[in-house]
């Protein structure tokens, strides 16, 4: 299960990762009532949907008044939103977040998602951050710096100065961010995330560290213990056909194709898609 940014952004605000002030907005008058609420010289309009590259498809905008702000306001709420992680026929955005700007002196990625190679979880962190991480592990994967946790025993203090050292943070900083990471793996845990991504985490320039972005994917085997996350679901982000077979405790994944598969197991699942395009046909 996935959640908006705002939501996640919540929960940071519940472990004490410090986050920009923002309020969402779901029409332009309670989106322009936030900017006037905001009183920022800069402020960040911000489309909520569950797909990432948001800025490159024109969902991300900054305004410096309040003229700015209500052109971008009008532009974005509504608009059908394409990104590299959407369908081509995008997704209409239907929520705003609208943020106070910061002054940033330098920006970071910060992740932990669960390994299943290892049966552990993985913390990543790099120095090039507010850009793709698929691109920077492909290009220059030694920019991203990776530990195991094991999750019965927790993440120790000398793993946290190895994430903020490899990210070449020092002074009063240097502490701020091994206390943010520490904030990050039990906001992980203790929600049942399988991916808790921040993408930037940035230095401002005044030497904090803040989360600019939230991004959660959370197990659904830990939502039944789980209410507070149950009530963030948004089904308008979710297809019609897989809320349908959730209902009957069935896992469905919409292709495009057309050849229908009912299969028990992923191993088989993924022999049988071989199978079909191996044939000439196309898995639905």
């Amino acid at each position: 299960m996935k959640i908006h940014e705002y939501q996640g952004k919540e929960l940071f605000k519940k472990h004490q990762i410090k986050i920009p002030v923002g309020i969402p907005a779901f029409s332009i008058e309670e989106a322009l009532k936030a900017y006037d609420l905001l009183d920022s010289d800069i402020v960040a309009i911000k489309a909520q949907i569950h797909a990432g590259g948001r800025g490159k498809g024109g969902g991300v905008k900054i305004a410096k008044n309040k003229d700015e702000a209500e052109n971008h306001i009008r532009n974005i709420l509504g608009m059908k939103l394409v990104t590299h992680q959407t369908s081509p026929k995008g997704k209409k955005v239907e929520r705003l977040y609208i943020e106070s700007g910061v002054n940033i002196k330098k920006e970071y990625y910060a992740a932990i998602t669960l390994d299943r190679n290892t049966e552990m979880d993985v913390f990543m962190v790099s120095t090039e951050g507010g850009v793709e991480i698929e691109k920077v592990a492909s290009e220059s994967p030694e920019k991203i710096i990776k530990i195991w946790v094991d999750p019965l025993v927790g993440i120790k203090h000398f793993q946290l100065r190895k994430l903020a050292f490899g990210l070449g943070i020092s002074g009063t900083a240097f502490k701020e961010a091994i206390d943010t990471f520490s904030k990050m793996y039990d906001c992980y845990q203790k929600n049942d995330a399988s991916l808790l991504e921040i993408n930037p985490l940035v230095l401002t320039t005044d030497n904090h560290i803040v989360a600019l972005d939230s991004k959660f994917n959370f197990d659904s085997n830990g939502l039944f213990r789980q209410s507070d996350i149950r009530e963030m679901r948004d089904l308008s982000e979710e297809d019609e056909m897989e809320i349908e077979a959730s209902k009957y405790g069935l896992n469905y994944i919409k292709l495009d194709g057309n050849v229908g598969c009912m299969v028990n197991g992923a191993g088989l699942a993924m022999a049988t898609m071989d199978i079909i395009k191996l044939a000439g046909g196309e898995p639905a």
